[in-house]
Order: C-alpha cells, then structure tokens, then sequence
C-alpha cells in the first residue's frame, strides 16, 4: 500500500518575525489543525511548536519548508482546495506574504505506507520536477500519476524512474 506525500515551498517577503508576516503567522495554528483533523490526514513535518516554519532546508532563510503525507491524492486534494477552509482562504492571500516562484514549488509522489520522508528526498523530487517535468517520480496535481499498486500502463514507467 502507498500513500501520497507533498512538499510545497515558499519565499516570503519579510522574515517571520516582520509585521509583514503578522496575518500569516496568525493563520499557522489554525491552518495545521486543520491538517491534522482532515480526513486522510497522515503525517505533517513540525517541530516541538507544532509547525515547520523553524525548518531551513536552503541557504535563502526566507523559503519556508512544508511537508505532509496523506492516504490519497483525493485527500490532499480536499484539503488543499476545500471552498470554505481556512486553507483556501490562506492560499487566496498568499500573495501578501509569499514572492512567485519561477519554479515548481510543490511536488507529489508516492512512497510506501510506512515510509515518512526526509527533506532530501522531498528537495530531490523539487528539483526533478524542475528539471524534468511531470513524472511518477514527481508530479502536480495537474498531472497526477496513480500510486505504483494501481493497475495502470504507467506502472513500469513508475519503476524506472524510481532511485533504487
């Protein structure tokens, strides 16, 4: 059995400490518990505080690291874009506090139920998609590929693109 995991990213336009970034920060405990209290909900990267905004996986300190796992595609998907979650409306003010990205900022791929990611395997599909575009190794929910147990012609392309 495999579950979906997510990274997203984001470079913000003052450190978190700026009033600049005060409504985000207001929005972090109840954007998270609304995570953890969704249904296909499986795991979240936080620290003791209970967020990741404290996690630095690259050299800029102004990009935010975001990771999860969830039972489904479905799941992540109702989250994300649920019409009256606190997280959509978060994602519809993004703009004041969050820069563009040139780049894919988000990633999906599917690891085994077990399995919870590391920020250098989330970086890696990042950069995969970056450079190689939609795969089963990465991808969007624009393109999204069905977990490696499906019955699906995508499989043996799943395999091979997966580090062994």
């Amino acid at each position: 059995m495999y579950h979906l995991a997510q990274v997203n990213i984001a470079r913000m336009i003052a450190p978190l400490s700026d009033p600049l970034m005060a409504g985000f920060v207001a929005k972090l405990d109840e954007v998270n518990a609304l995570a953890d209290a969704s249904p296909g909900f499986i795991w979240r990267l936080q620290t003791p505080e209970g967020n990741a905004t404290a996690f630095r996986a690259y050299e800029d300190d102004l990009i935010l690291f975001n990771m999860s796992v969830w039972v489904s595609l479905e799941a992540l998907s109702h989250y994300v874009y649920a019409m009256e979650s606190e997280h959509r409306q978060v994602m519809r003010q993004r703009r004041r506090w969050f820069e563009r990205f040139d780049s894919p900022y988000m990633a999906l791929w599917w690891i085994p139920a077990s399995h919870i990611p590391t920020i250098e395997e989330a970086k890696t599909r990042l950069e995969s998609l970056r450079l190689s575009g939609e795969t089963a190794f990465a991808f969007s929910f624009k393109h999204p590929f069905p977990a490696p147990d499906a019955q699906d012609e995508k499989l043996p392309q799943f395999l091979e693109e997966c580090p062994a």
